[in-house]
């Protein structure tokens, strides 16, 4: 940990707008509580929804960088590092055969390149996707692999935690989602596997459920607003009424594969 006992958080995420959809509210935590938040982003994002107002020559990529700006401004990320590959798009998309994507990135080289920056911030966390990324998206599949390969080349005392969900939330989040008559209640099914793969882990798979205060939440909500222009995923979240967005995402679900135990609500930085 760096002076004052406060520690560093390197985050690998592989879009700009997953980090404020699945690890908003343990940055926000974290950045509250003194310790230093990195934002590593894998891909420019290219293949997500174009915004209906580009300015002339603003392409896809620039909107997005904005975005991320705008939402780390909101979450207090002290540092974003973007590490440029092509974005895969959705698993069977004909993008993921691009050499130039991700997903086809040499591992080495990427291990290398986000292993250069945990070393240069000393970081005592990796947050990275647990081995499915979440949902089968070629792009977190390689974030995950990457993750473990830099926990391995660097080892101890650096702390690994993986960003899942909890697949076992599933059924009582689509409860609510039809109480309330919200729409896409395909979304909350987890014995439907979206882009090919299973959606998240089992709640025994999990390590450390961060329970997000309220204001947490709204702070999350905000940031997710900052990517205006992905109105599929960003939107549908923002859609969804407070009490069903707090369902959703007012808990942030993580795998800590050498430390693996019961499912933990607390710091992970306290607990452990």
């Amino acid at each position: 940990m760096h002076d004052g006992g406060m520690a560093t958080w390197v985050f690998l995420h592989a879009h700009p707008d997953d980090e404020s959809s699945q690890t908003a509210g343990t940055m926000v935590l974290a950045h509250d509580r003194g310790d230093r938040v990195v934002n590593v982003i894998a891909t420019d994002g290219t293949l997500g929804m174009a915004a209906e107002d580009l300015r002339k020559g603003e392409t896809v990529a620039d909107r997005r960088r904005e975005e991320l700006a705008c939402a780390a401004g909101v979450i207090g990320i002290d540092r974003v590092e973007w590490l440029g590959y092509r974005d895969s798009g959705m698993a069977g998309w004909d993008s993921n055969h691009d050499p130039e994507s991700f997903c086809n990135a040499d591992l080495t080289e990427v291990t290398a390149r986000v292993g250069a920056i945990v070393r240069e911030e000393k970081a005592d966390v990796l947050v990275s996707y647990d081995p499915d990324g979440g949902y089968g998206h070629p792009d977190h599949i390689m974030v995950h692999r990457v993750g473990a390969a830099v926990a391995r080349q660097l080892g101890s005392p650096l702390r690994l935690l993986e960003g899942s969900f909890n697949r076992d939330m599933r059924a009582r989040q689509k409860a609510l989602a039809v109480k309330l008559g919200v729409t896409g209640q395909g979304f909350f099914d987890s014995d439907e596997p979206q882009d090919l793969r299973p959606f998240g882990s089992s709640a025994s798979e999990l390590r450390w459920a961060v329970d997000l205060p309220d204001e947490v939440v709204g702070r999350k909500h905000d940031a997710l607003a900052c990517h205006a222009s992905q109105t599929s995923d960003a939107g549908f979240f923002l859609s969804l009424p407070k009490q069903l967005f707090r369902a959703v995402l007012g808990i942030e679900y993580y795998r800590e594969p050498a430390h693996p135990g019961e499912l933990v609500h607390g710091w992970p930085l306290e607990e452990a």
